[in-house]
Order: C-alpha cells, then sequence, then structure tokens
C-alpha cells in the first residue's frame, strides 16, 4: 500500500546568499548543514540547507540565492507562499523580541487553534512560527536560542489558490490526506500522510494578487517537498499520482543527498517526492559534526570546481 510519511524539506528562491544564511542561522538559530550548487541549468548557483539538531527529514529548509544571477519572481496566488514553522509553546513572546532587535517586522496571530507568529525572510517570502506543544524534534541552540525556544521543523506549507476545491480533490484522490477539511474564513487546512506533525497544508483563497511565478526567481517560494520513506514506495506513489489524472510529473532526479520526482499541483504549488535513499543523507560526503564547513559538489561538477567557486559571492557560516 503506497503512503507518504510526512514532509521531508521545502526549498525557496531567496535573494543574497550572505543575508540568507544570516536570517536563518543568526536570526532564526538553524543548523547551517550544507553548502553545495543547484544541479540543473549552466548557471551556477548555491544551494543552502539548514536544518533542527538532527537534520530530520521534515525540518529542513534549502534555498537558492538567485539575486547574484539578477533573477526575480514574483508572489501571487497558485503559489506555494508560506513557510510555516514549528516551534515551542510560549516560545512566541521571545520570537518576537528577538526578531523585532534584528529588526524585522512581526506580528502575533491565531489559526486553526493555536497562536502564530508573522514575519518575512529579507527578500520577502513570508513565515510563519506557530506553536506546537507535542512536536518532539529536537531544535538547535546556538545563536541565543535555546532549546525551550528553538525551531522543530516545518510545521507545513500556506499555498495561496484561486480555487480551494482543486487542492482538496488532488490531496483526497490523490495525496494521501488524512482526517477533516478544516476551514476558517477564506482558509482551509488538511494533513497529508502518516506523521502527527509537519505535514499540514493550508490553503488561502486569493482572487486578488496576480499569478505567481513558478520558474526560479528571488523572493518566490519553490518548491515543497515530502517524504516518501522508499525508493520502491517513491516509484508506486508516482504511478498512482499518474493514474488519478495528475501526469505533469518529472522523472526521478538525483538529488546526491535524496531522489526525487515532482508534481505540479491544481493549486499551482510544486511538489517534490523525496527519499533520502541508502547512499543519500546529509552526511554521506561529511560527517555528522562538520556539516555545512566545505562547499560540496557533486562528482560531475568536481572539474569544475575552481571556475564554480570563482562565479559565486563568498559566504561566511
Amino acid at each position: 500500500m503506497t503512503y507518504v510519511a510526512g514532509s521531508h524539506h521545502v526549498t525557496l528562491s531567496v535573494g543574497h546568499a550572505q543575508e540568507d544564511v544570516d536570517f536563518h542561522t543568526k536570526v532564526l538559530g538553524m543548523r547551517f548543514i550544507k553548502k553545495t550548487v543547484l544541479y540543473d541549468g549552466s548557471a551556477p548557483v548555491y544551494h543552502l540547507y539548514y536544518s533542527n539538531a538532527n537534520g530530520d527529514p521534515s525540518a529542513v529548509i534549502t534555498t537558492f540565492p538567485w539575486a547574484q544571477a539578477g533573477l526575480y519572481g514574483t508572489r501571487g496566488t497558485n503559489q506555494a507562499r508560506e513557510v510555516l514553522l514549528s516551534v515551542p509553546v510560549g516560545s512566541l513572546e521571545f520570537w518576537s523580541k528577538r526578531l523585532t532587535e534584528h529588526g524585522i517586522d512581526n506580528g502575533f496571530a491565531d489559526g486553526f487553534g493555536a497562536r502564530r507568529l508573522n514575519l518575512a525572510h529579507p527578500c520577502g517570502i513570508e513565515y510563519v512560527l506557530v506553536e506546537n506543544a507535542d512536536d518532539p524534534r529536537e531544535g538547535f541552540t546556538g545563536n541565543g536560542v535555546g532549546i525551550e525556544n528553538a525551531v522543530h521543523g516545518i510545521h507545513g506549507v500556506g499555498i495561496h489558490v484561486y480555487d480551494h476545491n482543486r487542492m482538496v480533490d488532488f490531496g483526497q484522490e490523490a495525496f494521501f490526506a488524512t482526517g477533516d477539511i478544516l476551514e476558517e474564513g477564506d482558509r482551509a487546512r488538511f494533513q497529508v500522510g502518516e506523521a502527527a506533525f509537519g505535514n499540514f497544508i493550508e490553503l488561502t483563497g486569493n482572487r486578488t494578487d496576480e499569478q505567481g511565478t513558478w520558474r526560479y526567481g528571488a523572493g518566490a517560494y519553490h518548491h515543497f517537498a515530502w517524504n516518501m520513506d522508499t525508493l520502491e514506495n517513491q516509484n508506486e506513489v508516482k504511478f498512482d499520482i499518474e493514474g488519478a489524472g495528475y501526469t505533469d510529473i518529472s522523472e526521478l532526479k538525483d538529488r546526491t543527498y535524496f531522489k526525487s520526482h515532482y508534481v505540479r499541483t491544481p493549486g499551482g504549488a510544486l511538489f517534490e517526492l523525496a527519499v533520502t535513499h541508502n547512499e543519500g543523507g546529509w552526511d554521506c560526503d561529511e560527517s555528522p559534526e562538520e556539516l555545512g564547513r566545505a562547499f560540496m559538489l557533486p562528482p560531475q561538477f568536481e572539474t569544475e570546481r575552481d571556475s564554480i567557486m570563482a562565479k559565486l559571492e563568498p559566504i561566511e557560516a
């Protein structure tokens, strides 16, 4: 029987590399675990990875800093928009004060029974910190963030849609929606897969904004990845999605640390079907203690290391 184990990671197109590193490590206090490059296309662009303490699937944010290349995106409707992160109950006052000290506007809100704090990445992408009481994932401590406040991992993905129903249909027909569909005003929420946390899809009805960009470009969400657990299950899920009529799905791509298919959903968001396979994982090319310290390249790019590094902005992490 096919299944989705839960979320895996989120990938964003951001602005400049150092700005992104500083936001995720010095502001959000996350662990920097990987510095490599985008595997698609000919122009060298960083691929940067951040996580909780253990780099758990469902706790990783990855970014492509596109500002150096002069490529910008547009946030809009029919597009993934909000990065939802899980934090401990009672931590939002800490986060509001910390964000304010770093010059980042923020505001409290309530949604689907939980307190929230809204903020934005320096490139404009919306983030939401959501309080969760029973999240077992271990936050990373450092840069002034203690365990009582540290980010557990992903809470879910916020998607702006012209029509809620098409995404709800996709979830129920082809993508392992579980439980009830909850509604609050112009928003709807459901969970995907077997996990008890980190796998919420939140839909916001948006018929005001223009269509958001789906290509790479600073300032726009690129994709949300789901954990397929095994390569066999991943292949079967792909066939099931295609069999349900959602055939805009890619061939298998090897990302070194995981293998993936990509499917464009009827709400515009790009979903990735990811598996951390036996030869992969964040520590397949670095020891667990040294994650993020070296600039890692896949074997096919290693002969071009010097030329690639010369074209990238230097960063400190």
